[in-house]
């Protein structure tokens, strides 16, 4: 049985995705298959069309990017226990959800949350999936302390706003325009800074920072450090202005802090069923009681991929870009 994929045909800009007709893959023990409803885009999107080779999911000669998806189980492989055939699920995935279906081993799926949409289910997994493993895991995160997030209009800031509010954690961002700030203070963040035109070191001064969500890397790796705690904590998610910063390694011996980073797509099954399992038990509560929401910046079809790529590519959009697929 055919299906309709977007392909990443050769490396290059948006225009490399095409829209063609694939295998539908056929699950194998462990796994279910689900009739894809929507998928949620993710910066790791467009580095997999710019870089192949990082973690990839091949299917006639392309990879087919996409991280996250809702949609009905279709079929379960054998040794399936949990679900059955025509349960809604979204689900974290290593590539392949920009397509009509995907097989993904059954750990790495979790039922809606109560009042949650199947369309709006997409935008869940990779943001509230790589908020808790970096910033509660790894970055140990508890109550009473400060959280800095850059790029806090993202779908990752967005996340991280909503679920450290929810847990008494004051949340400080920076954003790229004034519209962006007052947007990431009206749910929930302490203050928002327009890195832009502001030197957020200095608006930041003296507010005590605990744990630093990082995406950018590069020339604000200094003023990150200097704006930590003792015992503070940066955690590295993506270096978009550049990999390599210089370090005073001895402010990292004086506040004793730790710089770490993660990428979550190419951790194996056991590290993301394990994860999985732990975001329900603490994050769906919290989405059931409305205390965080996905928030969902606009909806195109599966075949506008390219679109939608390069909406997210502008950096205009705030919180999720999402694909349907029926």
């Amino acid at each position: 049985m055919a299906m309709k994929a977007i392909l990443i045909t050769k490396k290059g800009g948006p225009e490399v995705l095409e829209l063609r007709e694939v295998a539908t893959p056929v699950p194998a023990a462990g796994e279910v298959l689900i009739k894809i409803k929507a998928a949620g885009l993710n910066r790791s999107d467009i580095y997999s069309r710019s870089a192949h080779g990082y973690g990839k999911k091949e299917n006639a000669g392309g990879e087919i990017p996409g991280l996250e998806v809702s949609g009905h189980i279709e079929a379960c492989g054998p040794g399936v226990k949990r679900w059955k055939a025509g349960d809604a699920v979204c689900a974290l995935v290593t590539g392949g959800g920009y397509a009509q279906y995907i097989a993904v081993p059954e750990g790495q799926c979790l039922p809606l949350p109560k009042g949650i949409g199947l369309e709006e289910a997409a935008a869940l997994p990779e943001t509230i999936f790589t908020v808790w493993s970096n910033v509660f895991q790894t970055g140990r995160l508890r109550a009473g302390e400060n959280l800095l997030v850059h790029g806090g209009s993202s779908g990752i800031g967005v996340t991280s706003i909503q679920l450290a509010t929810a847990l008494g954690i004051d949340v400080y961002v920076t954003a790229g325009t004034e519209e962006k700030c007052r947007w990431c203070e009206s749910l929930g963040a302490k203050k928002a800074v327009n890195y832009k035109t502001e030197d957020f070191e200095e608006r930041l001064r003296g507010v005590g920072i605990d744990v630093i969500l990082d995406m950018t890397g590069g020339d604000f790796t200094p003023k990150n450090m200097r704006l930590l705690r003792e015992d503070g904590r940066i955690v590295f998610i993506n270096a978009m202005r550049g990999n390599e910063a210089t370090v005073n390694i001895a402010e990292i011996m004086r506040k004793r802090l730790v710089l770490t980073g993660s990428m979550l797509k190419p951790r194996d099954t056991a590290f993301k069923a394990g994860l999985a399992a732990e975001v329900e038990r603490n994050v769906w509560p919290l989405i059931e009681r409305g205390m965080v929401k996905p928030v969902i910046y606009k909806v195109l079809p599966l075949e506008e991929a390219a679109a939608a790529q390069r909406l997210m590519e502008s950096s205009e959009h705030s919180g999720k870009i999402l694909l349907r697929v029926y």
